[in-house]
C-alpha cells in the first residue's frame, strides 16, 4: 500500500505542478503581449509598418517618425473624443509618406466652427501608433467631413492612392491644436496563449483523476481487508 499511495502522490505532485507552470506560461505571454510602448524612443515609420502591410499587433502605441508631406484639402474631424471630460473632436489630417499617406492625429477641438488650417508642405512630427477603429458606428451623414470613427476605409475614398493601415496621433498639437488624448493602449487578446490556459486545465484534471482512482483503490482495498477479517462481534 505504501508503494501505491507515493505513486499516487507524486503523479498529483507532479500533475498540480505542470498545471501551474503552464499558468505562469499563460500570463507571462499576455502581459508581454500588452506591453505599453508609449515611452519607448520613437522610429521610422517605416520599420514598423509599410503601405501594405496589416497592423502589427505588438505595436500598439509605439512612437513613430512621420516623415512626408500634407494632403491639401484632406482634413476630416472625428466626433465623439475626449479631453480633460470635455466631449469634441479628433482634427485629422493626412500625411504623404512615400507611396501611400497616413493619417495623423493633429489634435483635439471642441467644435467644428474652431478648426485651424491645415498645415502645408514638409511634414515632420513623431505620433503613437494606433490601429484603424472598427466599433461599427453609423456615419449620419457621409457627405460631410465628420465621421464618428477613424477608419482606413472611409480615408481611402477621399484620397488619391494608397492610406496605411493605422493612423497616428500627434504627440504634441500640430497648428495650433491642443494634443489629443491617447485613445487605445495595448491589450492582450482573448485568444492569446490559450493553448498554455488549456493545458494547465488539462494537467489539473489529470491531478484530480490521479486523486479518484488514488481514493478508489483505498476505498476498495480496504473494503477487500474488511470482507477477509471482519471484526469478531462482542457478545
Amino acid at each position: 500500500m505504501l508503494g501505491a499511495h507515493l505513486l499516487a502522490l507524486v503523479a498529483m505532485a507532479a500533475a498540480i505542478g505542470l498545471g501551474v507552470w503552464q499558468l505562469d506560461a499563460w500570463q507571462t505571454r499576455r502581459t508581454a503581449e500588452a506591453v505599453d510602448l508609449t515611452q519607448r524612443d520613437p522610429v521610422p515609420l517605416a520599420d514598423v509598418l509599410g503601405p501594405g502591410d496589416p497592423f502589427p499587433g505588438d505595436q500598439v502605441g509605439q512612437p513613430v517618425d512621420v516623415a512626408g508631406t500634407w494632403v491639401p484639402d484632406s482634413t476630416v474631424l472625428v466626433s465623439g473624443r475626449y479631453r480633460d471630460g470635455v466631449e469634441g473632436y479628433w482634427v485629422v489630417t493626412p500625411v504623404e509618406v512615400g507611396d501611400a499617406a497616413v493619417p495623423v492625429v493633429r489634435g483635439w477641438t471642441a467644435s467644428t466652427g474652431d478648426v485651424p488650417a491645415a498645415p502645408t508642405g514638409i511634414a515632420d512630427l513623431v505620433g503613437w501608433l494606433q490601429p484603424p477603429e472598427g466599433t461599427g458606428a453609423l456615419d449620419d451623414d457621409p457627405t460631410d467631413d465628420v465621421f464618428p470613427q477613424l477608419r482606413t476605409a472611409d480615408l481611402v475614398q477621399r484620397l488619391d492612392g494608397d492610406v496605411y493601415s493605422a493612423y497616428a496621433v500627434a504627440q504634441a498639437g500640430v497648428g495650433g491644436l491642443p494634443a489629443a488624448d491617447l485613445e487605445e493602449l495595448p491589450d492582450a487578446g482573448r485568444f492569446t496563449a490559450l493553448r498554455n490556459l488549456l493545458y494547465a486545465l488539462e494537467w489539473w484534471v489529470f491531478a484530480g483523476f490521479a486523486g479518484f482512482v488514488w481514493w478508489r483503490f483505498v476505498r476498495d482495498a480496504l473494503a477487500a481487508e474488511a470482507t477477509d477479517h471482519p471484526v469478531a462481534s462482542v457478545a
